[in-house]
C-alpha cells in the first residue's frame, strides 16, 4: 500500500467530510432533481478548476463531464453515485455529520460512493493545476438513482451514445481493495469486478375464499406459501457452476492462502467437481459466486388476527447467474410454485451482465496501474453479487470495469446500507492517485 500522507489525507477526508454532509437520499420512483442541483453547488466550490475547464451536462441531476483528450479513439469514463440510501437507526456519529475522527471519515454516502466522486474529481483537479492535457478523452459521470435502481445512468447513457461516444474503459464502484476476502486469506487484496449478476424480484401469491379463523380449512394461502418456502429452502432448484470468472478468481487467489487452499484451487480441473458440490454449504458468500440466488424478503396476508386472507403473497428477489440466467430461473421458481397452487408475477427483472475479458487490453491497463499506485497489491477478477450502474453502459462499452481503489475492511463492508458507515482516510490519497494515473496511462 502507499505510504502514509497525512497532508493530503486532511485534505481530502475534508473534501468528502464536507460532501457527507450534504444529504442525497434518493426515493424509489423520484427523481429529487432541486436537492442533487444544491449538491452540485457544493462540488463547484470543492472543485473549482473541473468546473471551470471541463464540459459539463446536467441531466435531471445526474452529472457528466467531459474533458477534451489530443485524442479520441479511446475515451475512459469514470463513475461513482450521488445518491445514498436511507440513514436509519442509532449511529456512533450522526449518518449527516461527517465527522472526523478515529482517521475515519464518518457519514452515509462515504463509502457507498461519494469517496469514488471526491477522489476521481480530486484526480482531475490536481491534473489541470499541473497544466496536464490527456491523451485520451475523459468522462466523469455520476447520476443520483442508482441506490434506486432508478434512470439517471440510463440518461446519461443515452446522452453519450448521441455523441458518438464508445468507451474503451468504463470504471465504476463493484469491487474494491478488500482485506481479507476469505478466510485464511490475509491482508489486502484488489477484487476488480469482471462478472455482475442479474437481479428480479418475484411476487409469490396464494389465493383462497378468506374466512374465520375459528375454523381454518387446510391449504390455507400462508400456509401453502410455507410450503413453497421450506421446499425452496431444502431442494433449491438452482444448479451451482464453477463459470470461467469465478474459477479465475480462485486460482488467482490461491498462491496467497493456506497449503489446502492452494491445492485444491490450482488444480481445479481436479476437484472442481468437488468444490462445485462443497461450496454452497461453506457460506452463503460462496454459495452466491456459483448459482443464482433466492432470497424470500417481504411477506403479506391478512390484516386482521383472527381473519384468514383472501391472498397472501411472498416477495422474493433473485440474484441470476450466466450459466442459469432470469428467463430459465424464473421458469424453475414457477415450475415449483405451480405445485403449491401459487401464481408467479415478475415485478422486475434484468439478465447478468457480459463479463469482462480479464485477458483484454483494458483490464490489463487497470492491473498495471494497481500494481503501480499500490505496490505488491495482489489484484484479482472478482464475481459481483450485488448490482451498479455499470450494467447500463454494457450497450456502449466491452469493459465495464467495477473497481473502487479504497480499502474496505470488515467494518467498512458492515456499514455500507447499515449503520455507522465509514471510510479510513488513509485509503483517500491512493484512490486519488489510482484515478490520476489511469488518466495518464490510457494512451
Amino acid at each position: 500500500m502507499p505510504k502514509r500522507d497525512p497532508e493530503r489525507e486532511k485534505i481530502y477526508a475534508e473534501k468528502l467530510s464536507a460532501m457527507v454532509r450534504y444529504e442525497t437520499e434518493s426515493a424509489k420512483g423520484e427523481i429529487r432533481r432541486e436537492k442533487f442541483l444544491g449538491f452540485h453547488k457544493l462540488l463547484e466550490e470543492l472543485f473549482p478548476l473541473l468546473h471551470q475547464n471541463l464540459e459539463k451536462t446536467e441531466i435531471e441531476g445526474s452529472l457528466l463531464y467531459y474533458w477534451k483528450g489530443r485524442k479520441h479513439d479511446k475515451p475512459i469514463v469514470l463513475m461513482g453515485h450521488q445518491d445514498v440510501v436511507p440513514a436509519e437507526g442509532e449511529w456512533k456519529h450522526d449518518p449527516y455529520s461527517g465527522d472526523i475522527a478515529e482517521g475515519k471519515v464518518w457519514g452515509r454516502g462515504s463509502a457507498d460512493t461519494k469517496c469514488s466522486v471526491m477522489s476521481f474529481m480530486q484526480a482531475v483537479e490536481e491534473l489541470l493545476a499541473e497544466g496536464y492535457v490527456p491523451e485520451q478523452d475523459v468522462y466523469l459521470a455520476s447520476a443520483n438513482t442508482e441506490e434506486v435502481a432508478g434512470p439517471g445512468a440510463v440518461w446519461t447513457v443515452d446522452e453519450l451514445e448521441k455523441r458518438g461516444v464508445k468507451p474503451f474503459i468504463v470504471n465504476d464502484e463493484g469491487g474494491s481493495i478488500v482485506t481479507e476476502p476469505m478466510a485464511g486469506f490475509k491482508g489486502n487484496y484488489a477484487m476488480i469486478g469482471v462478472l455482475e449478476k442479474g437481479q428480479g424480484n418475484l411476487l409469490v401469491s396464494a389465493r383462497s375464499g378468506g374466512g374465520h379463523s375459528s375454523y381454518p380449512p387446510r391449504n390455507s394461502p400462508i400456509v401453502r406459501l410455507g410450503r413453497f418456502v421450506s421446499d425452496l429452502d431444502r431442494h433449491n432448484p438452482m444448479k451451482s457452476e464453477f463459470n470461467t470468472q469465478a474459477a479465475e478468481m480462485f486460482t488467482q487467489l490461491a498462491p496467497y492462502g493456506p497449503f489446502y487452499m492452494r491445492l485444491l484451487f490450482e488444480n481445479l480441473w481436479l476437484f472442481k467437481s468437488l468444490l462445485t458440490r462443497l461450496m454452497p454449504s461453506i457460506s452463503p458468500q460462496a454459495a452466491a459466486l456459483l448459482r443464482t440466488t433466492i432470497a424470500p424478503t417481504m411477506q403479506s396476508g391478512s390484516e386482521g388476527a383472527n381473519v384468514l386472507p383472501q391472498e397472501a403473497t411472498l416477495t422474493l428477489n433473485l440474484r441470476y447467474i450466466p450459466h442459469q440466467d432470469m428467463r430459465e430461473s424464473n421458469d424453475l421458481i414457477k415450475t415449483l410454485a405451480a405445485k403449491y397452487d401459487l401464481e408467479v408475477k415478475e415485478l422486475d427483472a434484468y439478465p447478468s451482465c457480459t463479463p469482462v475479458d480479464s485477458h483484454s487490453e483494458a483490464f490489463d491497463l487497470v492491473r498495471e496501474v494497481i500494481a503501480e499506485v499500490f505496490p505488491g497489491l495482489p489484484a484479482v477478477p472478482y464475481v459481483m453479487t450485488g448490482g451498479t450502474d455499470a450494467r447500463h453502459y454494457q450497450r456502449i462499452c466491452d469493459a465495464c470495469i467495477r473497481f473502487s481503489p479504497v480499502v474496505y475492511g470488515p467494518e467498512q463492508m458492515k456499514g455500507m446500507h447499515g449503520l455507522n458507515e465509514c471510510l479510513e482516510t488513509t485509503s483517500l490519497p491512493g484512490a486519488v492517485d489510482y484515478y490520476k494515473t489511469l488518466i495518464r496511462k490510457n494512451r
